[in-house]
């Protein structure tokens, strides 16, 4: 391994995560050949295979499984180490891995400008995906912090809550119900409803709900999307449960309207998580205490908005 180099390893990560040479090369702006001499000499450092090939995708073998992880390792440490040297000379510098649920991209961006604006040196890369997809990048180890509405009970995270994240009732502004108060939560059953596709956070929640009360949903589409999902209610397909942070932009132009539906709003928060022992960068660590810090004035603002009804 000392003739292994750094661009080695690098190519080599983004075959792995890829499965496959030639989407490592249009990441790396590399050609297809050079990316398989790279791991081909990196394979004659290491004296096993990394790679093995099924039809088109690649997988790893054990040893491109060991040598994977020790690349996620050194990589990290590189990166703690710019970003802790250019702490030292009064900068914040360096890169910002966050990885956040497809709801939490509703305000996600409200409060990355102001950091961005007052740490300029710091790039964002922004990872937008469903709950399962969170997992997923988690036991990889890709993000350094993580925002989602439900921590995981299967990994062994610091998790900390910073912002209100209140799930209700939307319908179209002229639905029969709109604008009735207290409306009993049963008068919902037979209802035709939109619901986000499974591995969904949100769809979980709602499930659990309905269930409680013994009320059956009747779903009538599942989208992957909540601006989908909106579209929809818009257009008379039926209504939906989805975070209040969904209509964030729409002010007093929504077509739609929140229902005053029995035990809804369903309570829940939004939280910043990480790996419990990890050592967050110094960059991870300024956006950890400002979002504990800003979250509230985000939540006061979203709480002043006004919906037609």
């Amino acid at each position: 391994m000392k003739q292994a180099t750094l661009h080695q390893l690098k190519v080599f990560e983004a075959a792995a995560r890829h499965g496959s040479f030639t989407r490592a090369a249009e990441e790396l702006f590399l050609t297809q050949p050079t990316v398989s001499m790279q791991v081909k000499q990196l394979t004659k450092a290491v004296g096993l295979p990394l790679f093995e090939q099924v039809g088109k995708r690649l997988y790893l073998t054990d040893a491109g499984r060991e040598l994977l992880a020790t690349c996620r390792e050194v990589f990290e440490r590189l990166s703690q180490f710019e970003m802790t040297v250019a702490d030292m000379k009064g900068l914040k510098q360096g890169q910002l891995r966050l990885g956040v649920v497809t709801t939490a991209k509703y305000f996600v961006p409200r409060l990355l400008g102001p950091f961005c604006r007052r740490y300029p040196g710091i790039d964002i890369s922004l990872q937008v995906t469903n709950h399962e997809g969170l997992l997923d990048r988690l036991n990889d180890n890709l993000d350094e912090l993580q925002i989602m509405s439900q921590p995981p009970t299967s990994f062994d995270v610091s998790c900390h809550p910073f912002l209100e994240n209140p799930l209700e009732v939307l319908a179209p502004h002229d639905h029969p119900l709109a604008g009735q108060k207290n409306i009993p939560i049963e008068r919902l059953t037979g209802e035709p409803f939109i619901i986000r596709e499974p591995g969904s956070g949100t769809r979980g929640a709602v499930q659990r709900m309905f269930e409680e009360h013994g009320i059956k949903l009747k779903i009538r589409l599942e989208l992957g999307s909540n601006e989908a999902i909106k579209q929809a209610i818009a257009g008379g397909l039926g209504i939906s449960v989805l975070s209040r942070h969904v209509l964030a932009l729409e002010g007093g132009t929504s077509m739609l309207t929140i229902l005053d539906v029995e035990n809804f709003p369903i309570r829940q928060q939004w939280y910043v998580i990480y790996p419990k022992g990890k050592q967050l960068s110094v960059v991870a660590r300024a956006f950890f205490d400002y979002l504990l810090d800003e979250g509230k004035r985000v939540a006061e603002d979203t709480a002043a908005l006004k919906f037609r009804e």
